[in-house]
């Protein structure tokens, strides 16, 4: 391994966390880091990676932006038809990492996935710029392309198509939601011994417990 790689560390020291610290609730715990994240001028911290699980069982992940949390869960938007798309309609689970490096902390979120409702999907489309919401027409997500023509081609298309008019939202695209079962928070700490408080979901309620780091 090159030494450039394995010399870099950094040694965390800005804060700690406790199951005394953390609210009842993981959302409301959520909610906090996100504040504390804003606050802190994290560069876009919705930003999370999400991990699902291919037809042959392999893992697969990439950037996604967060765009609702509530008690229902965590929610973001795609093309059904993508790849993401379609693994998270034929195994309905997936993971969500958030790390905020500026703050020293990281949120893993476990849970089954829904589709909102296509009242939700459609109040989130009409609220894109008009840009976005006719890429969401243009791009066949995931599929191979011959060449960037294809996408300029067709976009030039559909604005000439929906000109004067709203942009409808496709059928294929709309948000999912991560309903959570498991939520850790992750607290960096010196020599490695980092803060990891866990909740898991449990007939009704959240436990909370310590993991070691």
């Amino acid at each position: 391994m090159s030494s450039a790689i394995s010399d870099l560390r950094n040694e965390y020291t800005l804060s700690g966390l406790d199951t005394t610290d953390v609210a009842p609730d993981p959302i409301a715990q959520f909610r906090q880091w996100f504040d504390a994240a804003l606050a802190a001028g994290v560069p876009e911290p919705n930003a999370m990676h999400v991990s699902t699980v291919t037809a042959e069982g392999r893992p697969d992940g990439r950037i996604v932006l967060l765009k609702d949390v509530s008690n229902e869960g965590f929610v973001f938007f795609t093309n059904y038809e993508s790849r993401k798309g379609r693994e998270l309609t034929q195994h309905p689970f997936a993971a969500l990492t958030f790390f905020y490096p500026e703050l020293e902390r990281q949120i893993r979120i476990e849970g089954k996935v829904e589709k909102v409702s296509s009242e939700e999907s459609d109040a989130y489309f009409s609220s894109r710029p008009r840009g976005s919401q006719i890429g969401a027409w243009v791009s066949p997500q995931s599929d191979v392309i011959d060449s960037r023509d294809v996408l300029e081609n067709r976009q030039r298309e559909l604005e000439a198509q929906f000109a004067d008019q709203p942009v409808p939202r496709p059928a294929h695209w709309g948000g999912f939601r991560v309903m959570p079962d498991v939520i850790e928070f992750w607290q960096g700490r010196p020599s490695r011994l980092h803060d990891r408080i866990q909740y898991t979901y449990e007939q009704g309620n959240w436990r909370i417990e310590r993991l070691a780091p």
